[in-house]
């Protein structure tokens, strides 16, 4: 990725941590709403070159997913997703995808969601005044407007206790664990802590959070990037990165 310019949002693939594929991909969105992609592309999930106006871009474990100006989502990979669904999706301000499936968030605060639900992941349909989404391993975080958090799917990934949390401003689901950025800067977390990747208290100051397969970062406010969880690619290896935005 060295030579792509102009790159206002990225997104990374391959949130099922216990596939034995080794292989993911990555997308670039640009200034300009064109998007660029690199990494596995056995079913298709980066072919982007087509996509214009977009503004939003999303990538999951073998599909890949793009919100255009007009709020309307376009979809390429492996159809098992269900992405095919999403052409239908309007007034979407967000989306994002776990392992087999995706969720839209409206701009009405609605939330829809496609692909496999055989842990209950795409049951949202009751989900009311979300701001934020996000998608992992077999279970979906929400964020309502007043800091609730909403989760359904598999419990291993995202807990019972995380309805719990208070002054939620953002969620990140991973494989098997769910992380929550606090209004103070402060990140908590639940699930599996299998590679340490629930090992955030002593973080401060984060302003943005983001959970991988087995592993959880986190970037401050001087903008300095920390990572705990799984390191076997060498993914935590972000010591001295400086100035993020």
């Amino acid at each position: 990725m060295s030579d792509w310019s102009d790159v206002v949002a990225v997104a990374a693939g391959n949130v099922h941590a216990f596939s034995n594929t080794g292989k993911s991909h990555t997308l670039g969105l640009r200034a300009d709403g064109t998007v660029l992609a690199t990494g596995w592309n056995a079913h298709g999930q980066c072919d982007v070159t087509e996509w214009v106006g977009i503004r939003a871009i999303a990538a999951g474990w073998r599909f890949s997913l793009g919100i255009t100006t007009d709020g309307h989502v376009v979809s390429t990979g492996r159809g098992a997703e269900g992405q095919s669904a999403v052409d239908d999706w309007v007034d979407v301000i967000a989306v994002a995808c776990g392992d087999w499936h995706s969720l839209g968030l409206r701009a009405d605060g609605t939330v829809v969601g496609v692909g496999n639900n055989q842990a209950g992941q795409i049951n949202v349909a009751n989900w009311h005044e979300v701001v934020d989404i996000s998608a992992g391993y077999q279970h979906s975080l929400g964020l309502t407007a007043d800091g609730l958090v909403l989760s359904t799917g598999t419990a291993a990934g995202n807990g019972p206790d995380v309805g719990l949390w208070k002054d939620i401003v953002h969620v990140a689901a991973g494989s098997h664990h769910s992380i929550g950025l606090m209004q103070s800067g402060l990140v908590v977390t639940a699930g599996s802590n299998s590679h340490g990747q629930c090992n955030t208290h002593t973080w401060r100051d984060i302003v943005a959070v983001d959970a991988g397969a087995t592993h959880t970062l986190g970037l401050r406010a001087d903008g300095t990037v920390l990572a705990t969880g799984g390191n076997d690619h060498g993914q935590c290896n972000v010591l001295d990165w400086t100035r993020m935005g």
